[in-house]
């Protein structure tokens, strides 16, 4: 083990060299990294029924389904008492989507379906039409169609209860099965003026991409705070009506982001992820096992050949404890903690061993960044 640490200083003092030549980190579109005010998408819900089941529907104790196919029967003429109605073959379920800025009446979207009652699978059922709306009651999209799903759910019936289930066969999709009726108002101008907000709020990078947008267009843009950029759109556009022509010159822009040092661990899963900004300070690590071994001999026990006793198999238990004596080992500052973490990992420690290390370096007040713990 003391060989161990010393090859563990030796690799650290290399890194430590080595990182001083670290390139920077890459450029990144502003599209990728920050978007428009004003360009969102819109939530769409509907509730609707599920027809054509295979007997896999909503059982009649789900009364709203009663009520929903009592209620679309009444609608087309059809008087039938609720009490006569079978749903064995239908389930009711509820339909969402999402409405892409910018989309124009014509226009289709994926939907997805969820069931609502009690039905085993929504295998080989076909929405009803079913009106979608938005949080504000009207109505953007109307859909239906053949449901398509990603599992499925077997059964005999009978007392023993075979069954065979893949994934959730009671959730499916239909990809664009919403047609767009109504077009969702989208406002990016506003006074002459656009804002940017960064997906990932920072002053640093706030104040770059400022710098990036008024090396381009002069004295265009402003950060307003850590999250958005106000940029002002030159009156040579505004005359042509480029607005998108301006816009799209912005989004293609590159900068280099700037994010706060961060150590994301798992406990669960033993997965460490840490930021390449991460530093620790000096400090001195000392980490040991301890391992409890338990052996089971199995021993024949033999009678007196003159007695009556009977010839049988004991087991004789044997515990050994052992606990690695580790030396204290010095880790230099600058070096970062994926470094470490890349060193220990090549001489075998686990990731329980990082975890545990890491969660002590940031106590002892050397780890310089943010401890998340999942």
């Amino acid at each position: 083990m003391k060989k161990f640490f010393k090859v563990l200083s030796f690799i650290i003092y290399l890194m430590f060299f080595i990182c001083d030549f670290a390139v920077s980190a890459p450029k990144i579109r502003i599209k990728d990294i920050a978007r428009i005010q004003g360009v969102r998408v819109n939530h769409l819900f509907g509730y609707g029924l599920v027809i054509g089941l295979d007997g896999t529907g909503d059982s009649s104790s789900t009364e709203f389904t009663v009520q929903s196919v009592a209620a679309m029967l009444e609608k087309l003429g059809v008087n039938v008492p609720k009490n006569l109605i079978s749903v064995s073959n239908v389930a009711a379920v509820m339909v969402t989507a999402e409405l892409p800025a910018f989309s124009k009446p014509g226009s289709r979207i994926d939907i997805t379906i969820s069931s609502l009652g009690d039905a085993k699978s929504l295998y080989g059922g076909v929405l009803l039409i079913t009106p979608l709306q938005a949080v504000d009651g009207k109505i953007y999209a109307v859909a239906q169609g053949p449901v398509s799903l990603g599992g499925f759910s077997f059964g005999n019936g009978g007392t023993g209860g075979a069954s065979a289930v893949k994934n959730i066969p009671t959730t499916g999709i239909i990809p664009n099965g919403a047609l767009i009726e109504k077009a969702v108002p989208t406002t990016v101008v506003k006074n002459k003026m656009i804002y940017i907000t960064l997906n990932n709020p920072d002053y640093t990078s706030s104040e770059r991409l400022t710098e990036a947008i008024n090396a381009l267009f002069q004295d265009c843009a402003t950060a307003k705070d850590a999250a958005t950029v106000s940029v002002r759109i030159p009156q040579r556009y505004l005359i042509r009506e480029a607005t998108v022509d301006f816009i799209s010159k912005i989004e293609r822009l590159s900068i280099e982001p700037d994010i706060s040092a961060k150590i994301v661990i798992n406990e669960r899963t033993g997965t460490i992820v840490a930021g390449d900004d991460v530093r620790i300070s000096r400090v001195a690590v000392s980490h040991g096992n301890l391992n409890v071994v338990i052996k089971s001999n199995p021993v024949v026990s033999q009678p007196n050949p003159l007695g009556a006793g009977v010839t049988t198999v004991v087991s004789d238990q044997e515990v050994v404890v052992e606990e690695e004596a580790n030396p204290l080992t010095v880790v230099d500052e600058g070096i970062t903690i994926g470094e470490v973490a890349s060193a220990l990992n090549a001489l075998g420690a686990t990731p329980r061993d990082l975890i545990a290390i890491f969660q002590a370096m940031k106590r002892a007040g050397a780890i310089q960044a943010e401890l998340i713990i999942m």
